[in-house]
């Protein structure tokens, strides 16, 4: 052989051998098939396809993306396996040396065994309580789905929501309302009502709250948090719902309309969080009341026992967003927006038997029939929006930035009709506006300081309303004069200037928190028929003080105390009467002073493999109690004021359960007892009053899992008669039942609803409310709508209950 050839062949073999040598690289990038979003954290394994010996394996990063960049020339099997996924193998084409494989997207599917066993393993810690407050998950509440906020709360331990719609807190109806830890200024009740339940994560109630917290409400707070995305991706949830034609009679003038929607929609990567949700809900019902009032004036009785519909027609609409930037580890801006509408009318058509008897004979000395015809109209605008910016200094520091706007543009009208023997013989229209601005600002600083944390902070908070009222009458025709004794202009103001600091640590066992809050207030009252304002300068001081303390076996106990003011609203202040309907006129006073509450509680807390449970006593002593009473305006009509009530105080005990007692069957429970003491006089000392007695309510909701995609859930809310500063309010009760079956791996779940279960057997959804004096007595039955039928539908696009993250603490995070 040549040497030449032989060079050729040398030269030839290498270049073969080093081909055979180069390393060949595959990669792609893992994907969840039906959110289309990259799966963090994926196992991703590539074996011989011959005998399936492992060769390589890695993990995807926070892209989904994976890559085995030295792999020899081959036939190989690509297997991905993913907890909650099912694994999925892929048969890679034979290669050669040196080739670059991309297999581009993978799709993976989430396995149907592992979403029904996510839905059955959230319900296992519902609830949980810390140092200041309880927390509630409200997605355990199945017969608040397709409702709103009001319908989630009133499950809780504490919370009781009567047939007026009244929400009370340990039997307390004034409470402070946060949405996401933000305070909103207008009714508890308006805004809670729009809300809707699907939207809501948690349930907070802060029952004894810390100096760091606004003083409002006698009650504690309830700090509502919804729904937002846990990692990186996005996830999008819509409901509809709608209900059947109501089955009992009321011989209502309409039928009742029923429908809703809302949908919920998150995104979020490692330096942006949106969330945006909007909603729209008619909820019309049905019903009747039945009356019974008599009153004496010169020694004349008057009765007019009456009976008719009462009935609503109700709607609200909205939108939200909130959108995260953190563009740094120490700096988080946040900025968030809702604007709503709210619809009601109420409708009162009654009939009246009216009869006049001379006390000193006992004869009869007139009677008469008549038809009152009602139309009450309230409707409102909403905008809130906050922005909100936090920069950590170091790991010890930071100062925090919020800025709170509201906007309420609230009107209505009352339209009332006396009508005798087909004749008008009374005709009168009222209308308001009452707008409501509020601007807060706060500033906080957080400083580490041993093992505690020292909050320090300034509040600066003003809200105004500016309302206008005008009442106008027409009597035996149809041309309406405007009455100036029941009109007029009526501005409030408030000005608020707070500063607080508390230090809250831990040693030990022992965890306390405890600071002091200064407030100064000013409240200014116009109205236009006084020349003079009425104004109210107060400097208070709040302390609070709360700890916690670990026993053995899963046991702590809590003790807490804190001081909190029941502010006045435009409502209660003022004092041009509003003719309500035909009995009643509602009417304020523009010197009422607010009420000063001290809480005192003391807890013990159980936590088990099974569940938790906890009980707590508790006292409040209430000065300056604001009540609602009537008195005597004419001989057919009672005058409703607003008023201070002398002192009262309110002790009593909670507890409540919540027990895994097997693997199909869940079990809540939420008890309230306690006794409602109230003493002091009305009416420039002329009447006393003095009432008292046990009160309680129990909240239930059991849950049968019977199998993966179908659950049963009951639900009960009861409320016991309790005493008012004139008379009494009878029990009300409110019993559910719920339905729930999944389909599509658990993406679209149906939910079947029978709310207010009656059957005509429990006399649900309805309340008795009398009161006396001396010279009246009235007693109203207001019967609600009974067994309604909603169904709810929901696709749940969501990869949350899906992509799962690396493990981190659960324990200390929650305890936190």
């Amino acid at each position: 052989m040549k040497i030449s050839h032989l060079k050729n062949l040398l030269f030839l073999l290498f270049i073969t051998t080093n081909a055979l040598a180069q390393p060949t690289t595959v990669e792609g990038t893992i994907y969840d098939e039906i959110t289309s979003t990259p799966i963090s954290y994926a196992s991703v394994t590539i074996h011989q396809k011959k005998d399936a010996t492992l060769v390589n394996g890695v993990i995807t990063n926070k892209q989904g993306k994976f890559s085995f960049p030295k792999l020899s020339a081959g036939n190989y099997i690509l297997q991905i396996k993913f907890m909650g996924y099912e694994t999925k193998k892929i048969d890679l084409k034979p290669f050669t040396a040196g080739q670059k494989l991309n297999l581009g997207r993978i799709d993976i599917n989430p396995s149907a065994n592992f979403l029904n066993e996510v839905n059955i393993v959230s319900k296992q810690n519902p609830s949980y309580n810390v140092i200041d407050k309880q927390v509630y998950k409200a997605g355990q509440f199945e017969s608040a789905k397709g409702g709103t906020a009001v319908d989630v709360i009133k499950n809780m331990p504490s919370v009781s929501v009567d047939g007026q719609g009244e929400i009370s807190v340990r039997g307390s109806k004034g409470f402070l309302v946060l949405i996401n830890g933000k305070p909103v200024q207008t009714d508890a009740y308006t805004i809670l009502s729009q809300l809707p339940a699907n939207t809501i994560e948690n349930i907070e109630l802060i029952t004894a709250p810390s100096a760091k917290y606004d003083p409002d409400g006698k009650g504690g707070i309830i700090n509502i948090t919804t729904k937002k995305g846990a990692d990186n991706g996005t996830s999008l949830v819509v409901n509809i719902q709608g209900g059947l034609p109501s089955f009992e009679d009321y011989n209502n003038k309409e039928s009742q309309k029923r429908y809703g929607t809302d949908l919920t929609f998150n995104y979020k990567n490692d330096y942006w969080d949106l969330t945006a949700s909007a909603n729209y809900l008619r909820n019309d019902n049905a019903g009747l009341r039945e009356g019974d009032v008599y009153t004496i004036i010169n020694n004349i009785k008057t009765t007019f026992p009456s009976n008719g519909e009462r009935s609503f027609d109700k709607y609200n609409y909205g939108g939200r967003f909130n959108v995260g930037f953190s563009p740094d580890k120490r700096n988080t801006f946040s900025l968030g927006f809702f604007a709503g509408h709210k619809f009601q009318d109420r409708l009162a058509d009654i009939y009246y038997d009216n009869t006049k008897i001379d006390l000193s004979t006992g004869q009869a000395i007139g009677k008469k029939q008549y038809f009152n015809s009602n139309l009450q109209n309230k409707q409102g605008d909403f905008i809130l929006g906050n922005f909100n910016y936090t920069h950590s200094f170091n790991k010890k520091s930071n100062l925090a930035l919020s800025v709170l706007y509201e906007y309420a543009d609230l009107f209505g009208s009352t339209i009332n009709k006396n009508i005798e023997a087909e004749n008008v013989v009374q005709h009168t229209v009222n209308t308001y506006k009452n707008p409501l601005n509020g601007f807060r600002a706060n500033l906080d600083y957080t400083l580490e300081i041993g093992k505690g944390k020292l909050e320090s902070g300034y509040q600066f908070r003003q809200d105004s309303q500016d309302g206008n009222f005008i009442y106008s009458v027409a009597e035996q025709s149809e041309d309406f004069e405007i009455d100036p004794e029941f009109s007029g202009l009526v501005k409030a103001k408030n000005t608020i200037h707070s500063l607080y600091s508390q230090y809250a640590g831990k040693h030990k066992k022992l965890e306390y928190a405890a600071g002091m809050r200064y407030e100064y207030a000013y409240r200014e009252v116009m109205i236009s028929s006084d020349p003079d304002s009425h104004t109210l300068e107060l400097n208070n001081l709040f302390p609070s003080a709360n700890v916690l303390y670990t026993l053995d076996k899963g046991w702590k106990t809590k003790a807490g105390l804190s001081r909190r003011i029941q502010r006045t609203n435009n409502f209660e202040l003022n004092p041009i009467p509003e003719r309500e309907h035909s009995e009643t006129l509602e009417q304020g006073d523009a010197d009422l002073l607010p009420e000063y509450i001290y809480l005192m509680e003391l807890g013990l807390i159980k936590s088990f493999k099974q569940g938790s449970f906890f009980t707590t006593l508790y006292f409040q002593d209430i000065k300056n109690p604001i009540q609602r009473v009537n008195s005597v305006y004419a001989d057919t009509i009672l005058n409703r004021i607003f008023t201070n009530a002398g002192k009262a105080h309110r002790y009593g005990i909670e507890t409540g359960t919540n027990l895994q007692a097997t693997k199909w069957w869940q079990l809540y429970l939420g008890a309230n007892l306690y006794k409602y003491d109230i003493k002091g006089t009305l009416f420039d000392n002329t009447v006393n009053v003095e009432n008292s007695d046990w009160v309680y309510s129990i909240n239930f909701n059991t849950d049968f899992q019977l199998n993966s995609t179908l659950n049963i859930q009951g639900n009960v809310n009861y409320l016991s008669a309790r005493p008012t500063a004139q008379g009494r309010d009878s029990r009300f009760l409110s019993p559910n039942l719920s339905i729930k079956k999944t389909f599509m791996n658990g993406r679209l779940s149906a939910l079947l609803q029978w709310q207010n279960m009656d059957m005509g057997l429990f006399n649900a959804n309805e309340q008795r409310i009398t009161t006396f004096g001396a010279d009246f007595y009235t007693t109203t039955n207001y019967i609600y709508e009974k067994d309604v039928i909603m169904l709810n539908l929901s696709f749940n696009l969501n990869n949350l209950t899906r992509k799962l993250k690396l493990p981190e603490s659960e324990f200390g995070t929650r305890e936190f």
